[in-house]
């Protein structure tokens, strides 16, 4: 296949050298097989130019490379180097004086070149995988002078590819998952396996995919690599797991094509293909009848054969006998029935409970509902058992009220228990030390009455806590307790009184009937329902019943109300006024408090300006408002007259810089404007300068300076050709719209139409080399003596060449 294929390119290679042959000019017989920086293929060109002086140049042809080979096959074990190609050119006769040189990639380490046959081999073994090609230039140059022949050309040198490299699944080993019971035919997951051989060249990197190991439960395709299930309804409850061994094989499959193999791991997912299962249909269960409400009496489970959600279930009892006592909820974790019991238990009143609990799933697949039912049913009886209980009262806790102050002995309350079992013990009462350490109560043993021990005080303790035991008779062990709370109730022993230290004041301009105080009062009492308290103004008090009085509102507030108007500071600045306060307790308790009434000065509308006695002796007609306005405009004429003051202050340095006897720098203003375009001494800025340091030899800048140098005369402007060159320029510019509205300076650069040197460039240099004698240049001047010599070097240099090339 690799001769074959070697053969081909060889054959391809001669017939593109014969028709890019047959396209040149018969002129040319040389051929350029390589590629030109624009990308285009470099067609012959000849550097010979046009006539000059009368005289026609020689052609020139560019001549081109042909190389015989390409690529260099990879892996290469032989023992002399490996023979790639060869390089030549048309200037080569075969008579040894072009060398061929090579550079680039590679050059002297793996490629080598024969500098007189321009072989080229191969030095070591090259892997195509490490590195595809090699980009190299070349070049023919003369042996003796080393002067380059032709244009350096540059060419690829591919390395072959041979199938040396094996298939690996770089991502292996798989895993993957699928469903179980899926149909034939379902996608699983996709393997991939990477060939470093050339794709594009032979079937060196062609993969194809086959299982051997996993049959016949899955498949896969063979060019793709996907794999795919083989079995219908395969059950994950019989099998899970599956490893399954994929292979791949390089060159299509075929014999001799290099393999590798990878695993893949298929797991079965679950899906709810199973219903729950008891594992026996009667379950029996014994539970204490002093078992606690919403304890766990009991446990069931039924068994699901699937995994995760699908094996969830639920738990229902069928309504019917025990369906009001017991409760059944799932435990998450082991998916068991806990049975709960709701109401409390009595063995005296029912012995025994039977019901029926389903289990369900919680999950369906309406995929598998036509296998049937997803549940099971199962029969459970729970069995009370007798326990030897304590006594139980018949409340679950007792209040009892008791006023402060009751003989020691009366009796408050009772509390009642009873034993519950067939024995039916005698109970015994008894309180608590530690509920009740001063002993304030008793309790009687036989028949729970209790009873106070000594005198209450609700101001001190106005609630007992107590708790009180009932022991069983025979069985000393078994008692039960329950709390009892006594409340001390209050009697009216505290009369009431103001509730808080009113500071109460008149205004002199207050008017008859006017309300002046609200006040309220406390007790110290506990206050009943329906607490009242009454407010009324001492009678014996005849002389303040004249200024005020007392106004009871009905809720437990009264206001102080002004009998008369006219209150004067001067004359009377407090006042006492004797209030009775009584409550409507049993018995009824009162008291007498004390209002102080301050007269005081106030505004208009009622609000307090001041209750000091200073106050009185300040000028009738002055108010504040008026003593502010005062300091006002006595703080406005301190300001004026410091104003005032500064500013004459001011006004006197002012005076004093602008003495002209102040030697200090004084600013000058110069307001020059000019005279126009003309006036070519405008502004001097000298002025500006000190004018001892102005000389007295001033330079204008428009005016180029005259300089007492020897110079060349000038060239003649009466020339011709100079003066239609001005001419024209300085139309150009007068017609010139896009010029400054102002005078600009325009250069005229112009060299003349001619010399008999004739030009200097070199663009249109002869390409023939041609004698000729350039001593006539030194009579130019010393400016030309060194180009004289240039040229007089390189036409000897260009003689002898071209000597050289005749005698070869």
């Amino acid at each position: 296949m690799l001769t074959r294929n070697c053969l081909l390119l060889f054959l391809w290679i001669l017939v593109d050298a014969g028709s890019v042959s047959s396209s040149r000019p018969p002129s040319s017989s040389l051929l350029l097989l390589g590629r030109s920086r624009t990308g285009g293929r470099e067609r012959a060109r000849g550097l010979g130019g046009p006539m000059r002086n009368g005289r026609a140049g020689s052609q020139r042809v560019k001549r081109g490379w042909v190389w015989n080979q390409f690529f260099v096959l990879e892996e290469y074990m032989g023992s002399e180097p490996q023979y790639v190609g060869k390089l030549h050119t048309d200037l080569d006769k075969g008579e040894s004086v072009v060398k061929y040189t090579l550079s680039g990639e590679g050059a002297g380490s793996i490629f080598t070149i024969d500098q007189t046959t321009g072989d080229i081999h191969a030095l070591r073994s090259l892997d195509r995988e490490e590195k595809p090609y090699y980009t190299l230039r070349a070049q023919a140059v003369d042996i003796n002078s080393n002067r380059p022949l032709e244009p350096e050309s540059e060419f690829v040198i591919k390395v072959q590819d041979i199938n040396d490299n094996e298939p690996k699944f770089l991502e292996g080993p798989y895993t993957a998952s699928v469903p179980e019971m899926s149909p034939v035919g379902t996608y699983v997951t996709q393997v991939t396996a990477t060939d470093d051989d050339d794709p594009t060249y032979g079937n060196s990197a062609r993969v194809v995919y086959s299982i051997l190991h996993g049959q016949p439960y899955f498949s896969v395709e063979p060019k793709t690599g996907v794999i795919k299930t083989a079995l219908p309804n395969m059950d994950r409850e019989v099998k899970e797991q599956y490893q399954v061994l994929i292979q791949a094989k390089d060159m299509g499959g075929q014999l001799g094509g290099l393999a590798g193999t990878t695993t893949v791991n298929i797991t079965l997912s679950d899906v709810n293909d199973n219903p729950p299962r008891f594992s026996k249909s009667f379950f029996h269960l014994r539970v204490p009848e002093s078992s606690a409400v919403g304890s766990a009496v009991g446990r069931i489970k039924a068994h699901d054969l699937d995994i995760g959600k699908n094996a969830e279930v639920d738990y229902n009892i069928v309504p019917g006998d025990g369906g009001a006592m017991f409760d059944i909820t799932t435990n998450s974790h082991n998916q068991e029935g806990i049975i709960i019991l709701k109401k409390p238990l009595d063995y005296e009143t029912k012995k025994s409970y039977t019901f029926k609990v389903d289990a369900s799933n919680s999950h369906l697949d309406p995929r598998f509902q036509s296998f049937g039912a997803f549940k099971d049913t199962a029969t459970v009886k729970i069995n009370v058992l007798d326990v030897d209980e304590p006594p139980v009262f018949n409340k679950p806790s007792y209040v009892m009220d008791v006023y402060e102050d009751t003989p020691a002995g009366t009796v408050i309350g009772a509390v009642t228990a009873q034993d519950l079992d067939a024995s039916s013990s005698p109970v015994r009462y008894s309180i608590d030390w530690k509920s009740d350490m001063d002993s304030y109560f008793d309790i009687d043993p036989v028949e729970g009455t209790i009873s106070t021990n000594e005198l209450l005080d609700r101001e001190s303790i106005a609630q007992h806590n107590i708790s009180v035991v009932a022991t069983k008779l025979n069985s000393p062990v078994l008692s039960s307790r329950v709390a009892v709370t006594v409340h001390v109730l209050d009697i009216n022993e505290f009369p009431p009184e103001l509730s808080v230290p009113y500071e109460t004041f008149v205004c002199e301009n207050a008017k008859t009937g006017q309300v002046i105080q609200t006040f309220s009062a406390k007790d110290q009492d506990v206050a009943p329902p329906g607490q009242q308290f009454s407010f009324k103004s001492v009678k014996e008090d005849s002389k303040g019943n004249k200024n005020f009085t007392i106004r009871d509102f009905g809720n437990n507030t009264a206001g102080i109300v002004t009998k008369r108007s006219g209150f004067r500071r001067r004359l009377q600045e407090t006042y006492l006024l004797p209030v009775l306060i009584e409550d409507n307790g049993y018995p009824p308790k009162s008291s007498t408090g004390t209002l102080t009434i301050r007269v005081c000065g106030c505004e208009t509308d009622g609000s307090l300006l001041t209750c000091s006695a200073e106050a009185i002796f300040l000028p009738v007609g002055l108010s504040t408002g008026a003593l502010i306005a005062i300091l006002l405009c006595i703080v406005i004429l301190l300001v004026i007259v410091v104003l005032y003051v500064g500013l004459r202050r001011q006004k006197k340095k002012e005076t004093l810089m602008s003495s002209k006897e102040d030697i200090r720098d004084n600013v000058i203003h110069y307001d020059d404007e000019g005279g126009g375009e003309e006036d070519t001494h405008a502004f001097d800025i000298g002025t500006l300068r000190n004018p001892k340091v102005v000389k007295d030899n001033l330079f204008r800048r428009d005016v180029k300076p005259e300089t007492k140098m020897d110079r060349r005369p000038p060239v003649s402007q009466d020339s011709a050709d100079i003066r239609v060159f001005i001419s024209q320029r300085l139309k150009e510019h007068d017609t010139d719209n896009s010029a400054p509205p102002y005078d600009s300076l325009a250069t005229y650069a112009y060299e003349g139409d001619g010399s008999v040197a004739e030009s200097l460039s070199s663009i249109e240099s002869r390409t023939v080399d041609v004698q000729e004698e350039y001593d006539y240049l030194s009579e130019w001047g010393p400016s030309f003596k060194t180009l004289a010599g240039i040229f007089g070097e390189q036409s000897e240099t260009r003689s002898n060449s071209t000597a050289t090339e005749n005698t070869h």
